[in-house]
């Protein structure tokens, strides 16, 4: 997950969006979205299977914040139409394979 960059597109997505959310929506998204696999690779440096666990659902609560955020830009008209959406559905796919990665850790 942390080699393929998830976090990119929202950072080429928030680039078309209102100047005046640069600091409010916009940094809030961008934060969220490296937060992700800035928590996965952090957990996997610390070498115990515990903290990694940890962090996989610090990553996951990050993933939250995120879709969140991207419904707000949705709702609000922030985030042109589709944008959010495929975004949110990137979301989804990583939210599904954290879970799956957190139950096989803890089932081992």
């Amino acid at each position: 997950m942390c080699r393929r960059g998830r976090g990119v597109g929202e950072y080429g997505a928030t680039k078309s969006w209102p100047k005046e959310e640069l600091y409010g929506l916009t940094s809030q998204v961008r934060r969220a979205a490296s937060s992700v696999p800035a928590n996965i690779a952090e957990g996997y440096g610390r070498e115990v299977r515990g903290s990694y666990q940890q962090f996989l659902r610090i990553a996951q609560g990050s993933l939250k914040e995120l879709e969140t955020q991207l419904l707000i830009a949705e709702r609000t008209g922030i985030a042109p139409n589709g944008t959010a959406a495929s975004l949110l559905a990137s979301t989804e796919s990583v939210g599904k394979l954290l879970r799956l990665l957190i139950r096989k850790l803890s089932a081992d």
